[in-house]
Order: C-alpha cells, then structure tokens, then sequence
C-alpha cells in the first residue's frame, strides 16, 4: 500500500483527486487543496517512514522547511514520527568513561531511546553521569527533557527524576517514552522510580525546594541553531545568542539553589558559526555557570560523527576556509560545600612546553574541529596542518623567550601549564602591540587539574581574555584528542585528561 502510495507521489498524481498534475504538483496540492491538507500529507508520508530526502525531492521543501512543517503540525521537532519496539532495555558492552574525551559512533537504541526528538543526546552520556555522580534513589534533574533520554536512563537504573520541559508536546512524548515496565532481572536491589515529568521553565523552578536535587542532568538547546517549538514564550531555541545568554544566567542561578551542596550539575553544549567564524557559544555557558557560583569538576568533550571527511561539506570547508564543527563540551559542575572557599589555586598539571616542531609534510590538512593524533606527535601534527590549512610561511612558536623576532604572520603560544599562562598575561596582554605584529595567533593550551581536583579552564579563560582585544576575530576553535597506543585507564574518580586546544584568531 505504501509502495503505490509513494509512486504515484513520484508521478506526481494527486493523492487527493487522482489527477495526473505534473510540474505543476505542489501548487495544485496548495492552491486546489489548501496549505493544511498539503502539510497534513507531508505528516502523513513521514509517518509511512518516507525519508527526509525523498520527501523533499518529492513535495520541492528543504530540509529546514520540513522541520518546521513537522514542528507546526506536531507540536515537536521530531526526526522520527513512529513509535519504536523495545528490543533490549541495556546497552551491550557497556564501560564508564574514564577519559575526558567521549565519542559514541552508535548512539545507543535500548529501551524507548530512538533518538527522534531532534537534537537529544545520546543515552550513553546521561546513564555515565548519572551512574558517576549519584546512587539508587537519589533525585535528578532535566530541566529540558525534550524527548525524555534522562527521564528514562533514571528510570532504568533506580534513580528519581523531575523532568521539566516548557514544550507540552514534549512532555507528553517523554511520557509516552516513559510508558514500559523495568524487566524483574535488571532491577537487582534497586527500586524503581517513576520520574515526575511536568510543562515548567528552567528558569524558574519554583516548585522545586532549595538544596534538593542530587545531580542536575541537561541538554540545553544551543540559541537558535535547533527550533524545538512554535510561539512558546520563552523557548530558549527561538531566541538571539544575545538573549540567550542573559536567559542562561536565570538557568545556571536557579541550577544553583536547587542543587545540593557537593553535587553536581552537568549540561552538554555545543558552538555555532556566523559568517565562517565560530561562535563560542559553549564557553561563554561555561563561564555564566561559572559566574553563579560553580566549580568546575571536569571539562569533557564530546566528539560528534555527522560530520563526513568526503563530499559537499569537505569541499566548501577547504574552499571557503573554515572547519565543520565535529564536537561539544560537556562541563561537570561542583556546587562547593558551605564551608569551602571558592577560589582559584594553582595547578599541578606540569606539562612543559619545551616543545620542538618539526614541519610534517601533508597531503590533506583537517576539515573538522576534532584533530586526533598520536600523544607522542600531536604539537607537530597540529602545527603542520596549522599552517597547511590556513596557508601560512612565516610563524614562530613562543615559549619562554619574548626577543625581536623579524615580521611573521602567525604566531603560536604554547600554553600548557600555569608558568606559561601567567607568563602570557604578563608579556602579551599587557603589552598588547606585540600581537600586532601577527596576522594570526594560535594558542595551543589544555585544561589543568587543580589541587583540590577541580580544573582550571584555560581554553575558557584565555578567549575571554582574548575577546576584549581590538582587531583579532575568534576563527576557530579546534580540540586536539590525544591517542593512547592502547593504554589502559584506571577508572577512578577523575576523568583522565586526553584533549587540548587549539585557539586560532586572524585580524581579516
């Protein structure tokens, strides 16, 4: 039945009245039979399991046009119309993370999880954080639930869970998610919960008490890059990136006061680009969490795999010169306990940054924002794609020595460790003419544990430095994931730290 359905679509014979229309398809389907019946068989076809493409081949609609017939119609943003079967409720093979670099290639299908709310994350990250930092019983919060990934991971594992969500169509897809039994066997010991799901604003948790949450547990939308809704005021995914951040501010406050002292909120994040330069949207949500009061336990990065190294992207990526964004940060927060003081102390991450470069010979430089390379050769590696990507000659890389250096167009700052950080604010920052002698700079830094275990975000802090200098622009920021060679990694309490940085800024 679906298949003559869809041929005669093809054919472009009118579903309605049977009418061979031709070139003339879609405006007889919207001017003979109305905008809503041409919606409503868009709805119709998805649901049958038409895919995106052939969709849009068929009814001449991008992409972004059906997402937003799809969200009108339904309420949601959804990939996927149909409800899925339960074929097993754990993932095979399942590991902790122990690095602080997570790259999940299958998104995880167990249970309810089929990723059709556009934009969820992938179970793999809740059900970590939620087995790292809490215990049975405890309480977790997602204050944007959307299509109830968290809700259902507490659920597995016998946590409690408040999942809020200002979309009412999200809410009651995330209790149809909800709608299943926990099988006996995988119970052990653990009670099972069913979470508390309700419509509310992340910024005002009013019906949430001071100091009651265990583990906050969120995957905020990323300004307007996703919309997840049509006219609710107050949707985070419909606003300016200026708005959205005043708007964060009320969510990491409110984050705050619920959180339990010594526990902790975690958020996944990602950048945006605007006229091929990036938009730091993740740091500067670092840095509001930051501002109300957090510490930063961990600073993990999450690899992303659509982006393809072959094709349309790669090639516009290497003729227009900017890099497919491939990954998202994943900060865990602490809220410091009452009697702690919140200050910053030095690190004992002591790297040197002694660091030789040879130029490596290259056929085709990086295309996305995650350069993996070997922990053995990865500052040559960078380097050398550097300067391939970006066309540059003439560079010099600082590192303790600042004397007159001849013209050059890049200049590379290795900053690994507090000596070269302060050394930086010292030298460069206050002497702000010495940077003027680049066309670009590139900083090379990494995140530095702390004595009380908590990091230090370089990264972080250096483009918020960076950001008051005149004349530089932020191109791009690239995370530089570290191979191990097969080394094993004790999984204790903190996240070994497996990435680097690479903050690249021109003045064109």
């Amino acid at each position: 039945m679906l298949k003559s359905k869809i041929n005669k679509l093809k054919s472009r014979i009118c579903p309605f009245c049977e009418e061979k229309v031709g070139s003339n398809f879609v405006y007889h389907l919207k001017s003979i039979h109305g905008e809503k019946e041409f919606r409503k068989l868009i709805i119709e076809i998805k649901k049958d399991g038409l895919s995106d493409p052939e969709i849009g081949k068929i009814f001449n609609i991008t992409f972004r046009e059906l997402e937003k017939i799809i969200t009108q119609e339904m309420g949601i943003n959804v990939s996927i119309v149909k409800k899925k079967k339960i074929k097993s409720f754990y993932p095979k093979k399942f590991d902790l993370e122990k690095t602080t670099v997570w790259s999940f290639k299958n998104r995880g299908n167990w249970a309810t999880h089929d990723g059709r709310y556009r934009g969820n994350w992938s179970p793999y990250i809740p059900r970590n954080i939620i087995l790292r930092y809490t215990k049975p019983g405890d309480v977790v919060l997602d204050y944007f639930i959307g299509g109830g990934t968290t809700a259902i991971e507490a659920k597995l594992l016998g946590r409690r869970c408040i999942g809020i969500d200002i979309n009412p169509a999200a809410v009651k897809l995330t209790k149809e998610n909800l709608n299943f039994d926990v099988p006996l066997e995988l119970l052990g010991r653990n009670t099972v919960y069913e979470p508390e799901i309700y419509v509310g604003d992340a910024r005002n948790l009013e019906n949430i008490k001071n100091e009651s949450i265990d583990l906050i547990c969120a995957h905020p939308p990323y300004a307007g890059i996703i919309s997840y809704s049509v006219k609710i005021e107050g949707d985070l995914s419909q606003l300016s990136i200026d708005e959205y951040f005043r708007e964060m501010r009320k969510v990491a406050e409110e984050s705050f006061r619920v959180l339990k002292p010594g526990k902790h909120c975690v958020i996944l994040i990602g950048d945006s680009r605007r006229n091929k330069r990036v938009v730091p949207i993740g740091f500067n949500v670092i840095r509001i969490f930051l501002d109300a009061g957090f510490r930063l336990k961990e600073l993990i990065i999450k690899r992303q795999h659509n982006c393809k190294t072959t094709g349309f992207w790669f090639e516009r990526s290497l003729k227009y010169n900017f890099l497919l964004l491939a990954h998202e940060y994943l900060p865990v927060f602490l809220k410091p306990k009452k009697e702690e003081e919140i200050k910053e102390k030095k690190g004992v991450y002591c790297s040197s940054s002694k660091l030789k470069f040879s130029k490596k010979e290259i056929d085709i430089p990086e295309t996305t924002t995650v350069w993996i390379f070997d922990e053995k050769s990865w500052f040559n590696d960078a380097i050398s794609n550097l300067l391939l990507r970006f066309k540059i000659k003439s560079y010099i890389i600082l590192n303790k020595e600042y004397k007159r250096f001849p013209k050059r167009e890049l200049a590379v700052f290795p900053i690994l460790n507090f000596e070269d950080y302060e050394r930086f604010n010292e030298r460069f920052y206050k002497n702000e003419d010495i940077l003027y002698k680049f066309d670009y700079l590139a900083f090379i830094c990494n995140d530095i544990r702390l004595p009380d275990h908590t990091i230090f975000p370089v990264a972080v802090k250096l483009e918020e430095k960076m950001k008051t200098l005149k004349g530089f622009n932020l191109k791009e920021i690239v995370v530089i994931s570290l191979e191990s060679n097969g080394k094993e990694y004790k999984n204790g309490d903190e996240l070994l730290i497996t990435h680097k940085y690479l903050l690249i800024y021109d003045r064109k």
